[in-house]
């Protein structure tokens, strides 16, 4: 019952996903459209640019901010890559926590000097 209901929510979660498509990438030209702007604004000198540069990213802002259904297409398809992982039964990492002991990363280090 519990792979029925497993599979059953990821067939849900695809269609609304695939049903979806247009907003992700509208979202995704937005992220673009603020990432353009943020990047030409600390490469640019004149003021002109920076305000320039501001509105352009501002625009993307904006636009990515309105945009609710491609943010539900990304919640959807967050769904059926955490499905799919659950059926082949792997472990799904959000954030990999790297070993901050000191003494562990000077090991470490100090075996690649010796190679």
């Amino acid at each position: 019952m519990k792979k029925f209901f497993l599979y059953s929510a990821g067939f849900v979660a695809a269609i609304i996903a695939f049903g979806l498509l247009a907003p992700v990438a509208g979202l995704l030209v937005s992220g673009l459209l603020l990432a353009a702007g943020l990047h030409y604004y600390t490469e640019s000198t004149s003021t002109f640019g920076k305000v320039m540069s501001l509105v352009v990213a501002l625009a993307g802002l904006i636009s990515a901010l309105s945009n609710i259904p491609g943010f539900i297409g990304l919640v959807a398809i967050g769904i059926v890559f955490y499905i799919y992982k659950a059926r082949n039964n792997e472990k799904v990492e959000i954030l990999s926590k790297k070993e901050d002991d000191p003494f562990t990363n000077f090991e470490r280090e100090w075996a690649n000097l010796n190679k």
